[in-house]
């Protein structure tokens, strides 16, 4: 392995519990060099579940936050000033297709549409880089794969991948786990025991279900891992949910007012 990629291999195995057939479906889209675009909420896995597949497959995985000031530069690489004159540094899309990574676009459709063109001429036979700057195409590296994600939730015309880069993809669908799983990923990664972590699901659900009745967007499991981590380090169970579950999904008063109703149908009344 290239030593300019080592550092991007995961080590440790993440923890990640599968909910479906995500895994076997990864795997043989992998296998023939698919590139994949991974669909759900914000908080839902999507992320981890790269990470696993990364560490099982021992593969680096180059990740790249997607946002609309992103250029084509900030993914393929630029020139730049030393004390020699000009270099050229690769992105890190450049670096996984160079030397043979993951790179993972995560939430894909913040970035402008005239950016993540790029990438399509490693999305079909060709699986090739064209670096116009440099007069340069960069082949891609047989272990290299294309992963990209995205939140359908927030999906408008202003903001989602062209019809020409979405049938280029294979896709899985992802969601937040049913609660006997999400409830043992909290008990795991939280510290927590069980009933704890069932309170936090349930209070969890019933804020999910006020999606499109004022909130975007319900408690992820991602939040319920941090609260329960909070609590396990001694913050009351109310404070912790204000700090990790409630306060940063809405600043409406009426609608914080009924997640907190929430917590106090599984925690009780906070003590005086």
């Amino acid at each position: 392995m290239d030593k300019r990629i080592a550092d991007y291999l995961i080590n440790e195995k993440p923890h990640y519990r599968a909910i479906g057939k995500e895994i076997e479906l990864f795997e043989a889209a992998m296998k023939h060099s698919l590139p994949m675009v991974l669909k759900g909420p914000t908080g839902c896995g999507k992320t981890r579940f790269v990470e696993y597949m990364a560490w099982q497959m021992r593969i680096p995985l180059i990740t790249l936050a997607c946002n609309e000031d992103m250029t084509a530069a900030d993914l393929v690489g630029r020139y730049l000033l030393d004390v020699d004159g000009t270099v050229w540094q690769d992105g890190p899309l450049t670096l996984a297709v160079r030397y043979g990574a993951i790179c993972y676009l995560d939430e894909v459709v913040e970035a402008r549409q005239d950016t993540t063109v790029v990438i399509h001429p490693l999305t079909d036979e060709r699986r090739i880089l064209p670096l116009d700057k440099r007069g340069e195409i960069v082949r891609a590296h047989p272990n290299f794969r294309l992963v990209v994600s995205y939140n359908p939730g927030y999906q408008s015309a202003a903001k989602d991948l062209k019809p020409s880069t979405k049938q280029r993809f294979g896709a899985i669908d992802f969601d937040f786990p049913v609660a006997d799983v999400e409830t043992e990923i909290v008990m795991t990664e939280g510290g927590v025991d069980a009933e704890l972590a069932s309170k936090l699901v349930g209070i969890a659900a019933k804020s999910r279900a006020l999606r499109g009745h004022g909130l975007e967007e319900g408690i992820s499991t991602r939040m319920l891992v941090q609260a329960s981590k909070l609590i396990a380090d001694g913050v009351c169970a109310h404070d912790a949910c204000r700090l990790a579950l409630t306060a940063p999904i809405t600043d409406d008063p009426e609608l914080l007012a009924a997640l907190e109703k929430f917590v106090e149908l599984y925690f009780g009344l906070r003590a005086a």
